[in-house]
């Protein structure tokens, strides 16, 4: 990944949750109707597979949504633990997941792979140091093996295709910046709901300020090393964020018809997995 776990992962000075403590459970159990709603979402893989654009990744996308939904079973276990029913996800994190949902292969692979679940695997790292249960730690630890795969393959994809229409590149920024300011949205309630919940003097949300401004620069950083922005989307002028905002509508609509992937049924013969195929030798 271009950013490896010892980099993504927040240090919590050995701060934890306890899990029989009921305004913990609570607060947890909200936490991860947020990673259950975002795995149903392993959905939208059946919208990418019919629009993959070579063998490889039509491979792994079907590999990806059987992993997504083995996560909803394990998410479930785990909100079961916690003695919880499942809830609704915050209305920022249903936009950010699926009304987000791009229209090209590089929205996709960009926005919702390698930024959307690299931010999401960050949280999984936070959640397997601050609970100490030992099934949900190994639900977690399992689970966090396919995210990181699912980023890596996020990454690739978008740095081979801004290769292929490097004028996509202020679309995406600009997705990345809708991204930012739902982010910094969704920490707005937090502060002001949950924290107050279990106090500000509680172990782990004590650090929560900390934590979340750590996830920002890490998903800036990823941002930059995606080849998205040569600086941090925070440092860009004002008139750059207004100009990529502001042109966003535009280019999202042009990218409907700029980008348009054929099936594979039309192009699968000059796939390179095909075109490099040699015969065994009788």
């Amino acid at each position: 990944m271009l950013i490896p776990r010892e980099e993504l992962q927040f240090d919590f000075q050995g701060a934890r949750f306890n899990p029989s403590s009921d305004g913990d459970r609570r607060l947890l159990a909200w936490v991860f109707d947020q990673f259950l709603y975002g795995e149903v979402t392993g959905i939208q893989c059946g919208w990418w597979l019919y629009r993959a654009p070579h063998l490889d990744a039509a491979v792994f996308l079907a590999r990806q949504a059987g992993e997504e939904f083995s996560h909803v079973r394990r998410f479930l276990k785990i909100i079961s633990l916690l003695k919880e029913k499942p809830g609704k996800a915050h209305a920022a994190v249903r936009f950010l997941s699926t009304g987000m949902m791009g229209h090209s292969w590089g929205e996709h692979v960009a926005i919702e792979m390698a930024l959307g679940e690299g931010l999401v695997l960050g949280v999984f790292y936070a959640m397997i140091d601050t609970i100490p249960d030992p099934e949900i730690h190994r639900i977690l630890s399992t689970s966090v093996v396919e995210e990181e795969r699912h980023v890596g393959f996020g990454e690739k994809e978008t740095q081979a295709w801004l290769q292929k229409h490097p004028s996509s590149r202020p679309l995406l920024l600009g997705l990345a910046l809708v991204q930012v300011w739902g982010l910094r949205f969704v920490k707005r309630f937090i502060n002001k709901t949950l924290t107050r919940k279990v106090g500000a003097d509680h172990p782990v949300m004590s650090r929560f300020e900390a934590f979340y401004e750590h996830s920002l620069r890490c998903f800036e950083t990823r941002i930059q090393r995606l080849g998205l922005s040569e600086v941090p989307p925070s440092r860009l002028s004002a008139a750059a964020k207004i100009s990529l905002i502001a042109l966003l509508p535009f280019r999202m609509l042009g990218a409907r018809f700029r980008f348009k992937t054929q099936l594979l049924t039309k192009t699968y013969l000059d796939d390179p997995a095909l075109k490099d195929f040699v015969p065994p030798r009788e």
